[in-house]
């Protein structure tokens, strides 16, 4: 099966579209198993397991923030906090049919609510993506902010 660049950038929007709608079990299915969320915390930092990230979870840190998000005891939930992505048009950076390898990267927008707190965040994300018996799968996800060197607060959801 071959991939064209308009079923990449509709994974990308449709990935997103899932976080925005709080459908974290979808989204979670979308992953390999050996995959890994990477926020790193430096300016174009290359090194997520000797300096100290934002957030680099792997499946099992996924599915526990998803069980988190979804239970109905996560107290510091109530009300749950929303998110927007507000996406441009994603990149196709790589595209290797063949080997069923695929890289984009996608600027973008995100907003994160809850009660009267909203903040924003520009964000570039990268995502690594396979395609694994005839589904594409995330591999990994970089997800950097612009300003990851000034000081915010928790970001309780997936931008």
């Amino acid at each position: 099966m071959s991939l064209t660049r308009d079923d990449l950038i509709d994974f990308i929007y449709d990935e997103a579209r899932m976080l925005d709608e709080g459908r974290y079990d979808e989204w979670l299915a979308l992953w390999q198993k050996d995959g890994h969320y990477w926020m790193p915390l430096d300016y174009k930092q290359t090194d997520p397991i000797q300096v100290t990230s934002l957030m680099y979870e792997d499946i099992f840190m996924l599915k526990l923030r998803v069980e988190r998000l979804n239970g109905a005891r996560t107290f510091s939930q109530k009300p749950k906090s929303r998110c927007h992505h507000v996406l441009s048009r994603p990149y196709v950076d790589e595209m290797d049919n063949e080997a069923g390898r695929y890289v984009t990267t996608t600027f973008m927008h995100y907003v994160e609510t809850r009660l009267d707190d909203q903040f924003l965040l520009a964000l570039t994300a990268r995502h690594e993506l396979a395609l694994v018996d005839g589904k594409i799968m995330i591999a990994n996800k970089r997800v950097d902010i612009l300003n990851c060197d000034a000081a915010f607060g928790n970001i309780q959801l997936l931008p």
